[in-house]
């Protein structure tokens, strides 16, 4: 039921005169309303952001009061990531110390970097090399088994580049190669189903299997014009296969299973030599390596 209620009130966004039917009414429509809410957060958010300044501004304050700095401390100094600074490390451009599994940087050793008069460098551009090698679009399809529009909906994802040559497109055979290499899969998966021994195990349709498929983001590989299904993957996401344990840490996972620092965790790699893979941009720990370094002492 509407109030009968009439009250002569200032509209608290737009400033005009309107008729509330109740004494908590401030605005006049729903659009006023709808401005004046996303100022509210506007202003909430620019406190947030002052406070947090103030907060990060005294923490810098303290800092350039120390003698001694460990890398986190460093980065809010110069402002920079952790990454940058671990660069700078490797370069020997900052000079360092390990103390006791803690990194450590003098405060004068920084300080000197800018007294020295550094000069800044610029990077030269690189060059891109011309393509001279490239596939027709039917080279593609017989090679990597795929149709005319799938090539060309990979082709316009990955802006692959191209050129016509007498009405035929050519495709850049380097771009080819390397995203399919990426999408081969691992060379430890050895057993494969085919889709109707997948059906004739679990009674799946074609699209029952498709739809698994991509939403597990099982392994699959094309050999011809036959489509193969990691059979690891595929039981193990049927509920048929356990977990096999992964082979390597990440950085994050083996500094919450031991509860060590990032620096701690580098120092312990390094001094004991633990096998490290490189995977893209992201580090891998050998697990069983770390493992027996950090296990509980037996007598």
């Amino acid at each position: 039921m509407s109030s009968n209620i009439e009250i002569i009130k200032r509209c608290g966004w737009c400033g005009k005169e309107f008729v509330a039917r109740k004494t908590s009414t401030e605005y006049c429509s729903h659009r006023c309303s709808g401005l004046a809410y996303k100022e509210r957060k506007r202003q909430q958010k620019l406190e947030a952001f002052k406070i947090e300044y103030v907060k990060s501004s005294d923490e810098v304050t303290e800092i350039e009061k120390l003698e001694f700095l460990s890398p986190t401390q460093l980065c809010q100094l110069l402002g920079i990531s952790r990454a940058t600074i671990y660069r700078y490390f490797a370069d020997n451009a900052i000079t360092t110390v390990q103390f006791k599994g803690k990194t450590l940087i003098r405060r004068k050793d920084v300080d000197s970097l800018f007294e020295d008069g550094h000069k800044y460098l610029k990077r030269p551009k690189k060059k891109s090399e011309p393509i001279t090698e490239f596939y027709t679009s039917k080279d593609v399809q017989e090679k990597y088994g795929i149709s005319n529009s799938g090539l060309y909906e990979i082709a316009k994802r990955e802006n692959w580049p191209k050129t016509q040559q007498r009405g035929k497109t050519l495709w850049s055979r380097k771009h080819v190669d390397a995203y399919f290499a990426k999408q081969q899969p691992s060379d430890e998966i050895s057993e494969w189903y085919t889709a109707a021994e997948i059906q004739a195990r679990y009674g799946m349709s074609l699209s029952a299997i498709y739809c698994l498929v991509s939403k597990e983001a099982i392994p699959k590989k094309k050999v011809g014009a036959a489509t193969f299904y990691s059979k690891y993957h595929f039981d193990l996401a049927k509920g048929i296969a356990e977990p096999k344990e992964p082979e390597y840490y990440t950085y994050p996972e083996a500094m919450e299973k031991y509860g060590l620092t990032r620096d701690q965790l580098h120092h312990y790699l390094k001094y004991h030599n633990i096998t490290r893979v490189k995977k893209g941009k992201y580090t891998h720990i050998l697990r069983s390596e770390l493992d027996n370094l950090l296990k509980s002492p037996e007598i």
